[in-house]
């Protein structure tokens, strides 16, 4: 363990109790010019029409037409994005948004999974790309966002097999050849440090393969105490296989850069002990380490290697010089954080949770559990500051998008999993996730005034969408899509107001502070009120809602006033 990570993971973690709050008076201009601020969706997720125009199934739809879904449904429809792009599209003009980040379905661009590229697939993407351009909207490319083809998958194992690589990479060639004169930001795969792992050890995603004991559903095939590896090792190789791909033959004309994907837990040390300290060092080492330690210093983390043993395949000399700096930039998805401390490394038949010999809760409160997962999600917007400072820290200053941050309607309302329904005035007065958002984007530019190298923010997601975890009982979406309804209509939240708000002034805090008589507030409401960009919210007052939310800063002593937008006459309350 060397001496230098340790200690900056304790001077990132003692930090934590003394930071001040995340940045809240600020604005747009606050960033640098060139730092983006868009929205995400993916294919399987948002797009529907599985089956039409010569798309062939994933292994999502083998996955929900077997009722794997916790609510038994699937994507078939999803929020019919294949029909409904046009419409979006505007949507995200009119919310002011700078940049979309999709993914491209292998089975609808090339179905067979290699070989000939459908016309119908081709169509639809470059209608969707010229779109965007159209509206000015940055366009962001996921090429692989868990959607795998099935005939693949039956023909060899998938991401199990070695040969996966050469498909991928011919797969990735027809979109940088057919969009990458449109498409300069590209991400390979999807989150390959958990993917792999939902996937392959707890079967939880699709193909849902596990073993006896760590499958958390009854699995029919799989070994979870190696398959994880095998397929993120097979991820890193057809990653890199790609990069120098692009990099050989379109990035001298095309310009672009090639990035990769990593789910982003923040872990504090439960304690200051060494011995916490170097638990949580070794959870970073498998939650970051085992993707970009290969891409950036060629090979995976001791820690891992020493814990895993003979279970982790090893590169050879070439290919650790073949998938060595292969990365332009780090993709992360990022909603939470944890506390870790050291479990001693159990003997016998062990998975990746295991292997990593940590126990981590949600909080310091929270009973300690030796699962991935834990089981309470506290906000912790400081944790997204520190994630990023530390990962320009340990990996060579990449520059970083925030690619997945969001919070979703079941932690936003409690209401009921199993019947997936919230209160109608709950779906679309999201005041929780406006102030997730607002202190997410507050850290974000707290790590950028700090030193870290991150380029962009992406809300997840733009519009409610089939959820991998929970199909529809989950939404994230600034937009609600009522899924009750063939026609899929679409509802701003408060959430998609407050966002196009803020990107769209220009000088003027989201949030102010007045002093405690309140002076000067009602004529600052008007003001906020006649602003030509609240207007375009719902056209005019009649349509928009002022509902003013106070309360004492223990800072200052003073009142601060939040701005909350809804779809009802306007009206004031001090």
């Amino acid at each position: 363990m060397a001496l230098s990570s340790l200690l900056l993971l304790l001077l990132l973690s003692a930090s934590h109790g003394d930071a001040a709050p995340p940045a809240l008076g600020f604005t747009r201009t606050d960033f640098p010019p060139d730092f983006v601020f868009g929205a995400a969706t993916s294919a399987y997720q948002y797009e529907g029409a599985v089956a039409e125009d010569g798309r062939s199934p994933s292994i999502w739809d083998t996955f929900t037409h077997a009722g794997k879904m916790p609510d038994k449904s699937t994507g078939d429809i999803a929020s019919d994005g294949y029909h409904k792009y046009k419409d979006d599209v505007k949507l995200m003009a009119d919310t002011n948004l700078e940049a979309y980040r999709f993914s491209i379905s292998w089975s609808r661009l090339v179905p067979n999974g290699r070989g000939a590229v459908n016309p119908k697939g081709l169509e639809y993407y470059n209608n969707l790309i010229n779109e965007l351009v159209k509206h000015g909207i940055q366009i962001h490319v996921m090429l692989y966002h868990l959607d795998f083809p099935r005939v693949l998958d039956d023909e060899y194992g998938g991401w199990l097999s070695p040969r996966i690589v050469e498909d991928f990479t011919a797969f990735a060639d027809v979109c940088f050849r057919e969009f990458g004169d449109r498409v300069s930001y590209w991400t390979t795969i999807d989150e390959p440090n958990i993917g792999p792992i939902a996937s392959y050890d707890s079967g939880i995603f699709a193909p849902g393969r596990c073993s006896d004991p760590f499958g958390i559903t009854k699995c029919t095939t799989g070994n979870s105490t190696v398959e994880p590896y095998i397929a993120a090792h097979n991820m890193i190789l057809a990653h890199a296989s790609a990069t120098r791909l692009y990099r050989e033959q379109y990035q001298a004309v095309q310009k672009g850069v090639v990035g990769i994907n990593v789910y982003s837990f923040w872990t504090y040390p439960l304690t200051n002990s060494t011995v916490d300290l170097e638990a949580t060092k070794r959870y970073q080492d498998f939650m970051f380490g085992w993707t970009l330690g290969p891409l950036v210093f060629g090979d995976y983390p001791q820690s891992m290697k020493m814990n895993v043993g003979s279970r982790l395949p090893s590169f050879t000399k070439s290919q650790s010089e073949f998938v060595k700096g292969t990365i332009d930039f780090i993709g992360i998805n990022h909603y939470y954080s944890v506390y870790v401390n050291d479990r001693p490394l159990k003997e016998g038949v062990r998975d990746y949770a295991a292997d990593m010999s940590v126990y981590q809760r949600g909080s310091r409160t929270d009973p300690a559990t030796s699962e991935y997962v834990p089981t309470v999600y506290p906000d912790d917007p400081e944790g997204l500051r520190l994630v990023l400072e530390y990962l320009t820290e340990a990996y060579g200053g990449l520059p970083i998008y925030v690619q997945e941050n969001g919070k979703s309607n079941y932690f936003l309302f409690r209401h009921d999993l199993s019947s997936g329904k919230a209160a109608a005035n709950d779906i679309l007065d999201d005041t929780d996730r406006v102030e997730y958002l607002k202190t997410y984007i507050g850290s974000t530019l707290d790590a950028l005034r700090n030193g870290a190298n991150v380029k962009g923010y992406f809300v997840w997601n733009f519009l409610d969408i089939f959820e991998f975890l929970a199909g529809y009982k989950l939404g994230f979406g600034m937009y609600r899509v009522d899924f009750d309804d063939e026609a899929r209509p679409r509802e701003a939240r408060l959430s998609a107001h407050w966002y196009s708000g803020f990107l769209k002034n220009n000088g003027i805090s989201i949030r102010s502070e007045v002093d405690d008589t309140g002076h000067h507030a009602q004529q600052y409401i008007w003001e906020m009120l006649n602003l030509s960009w609240v207007k375009e919210i719902n056209y005019y007052y009649k349509y928009v809602q002022c509902m003013l939310k106070t309360y004492r800063s223990p800072r200052r002593n003073r009142l601060r006033v939040m701005f909350y937008w809804s779809s009802n006459k306007a009206t004031k309350h001090l």
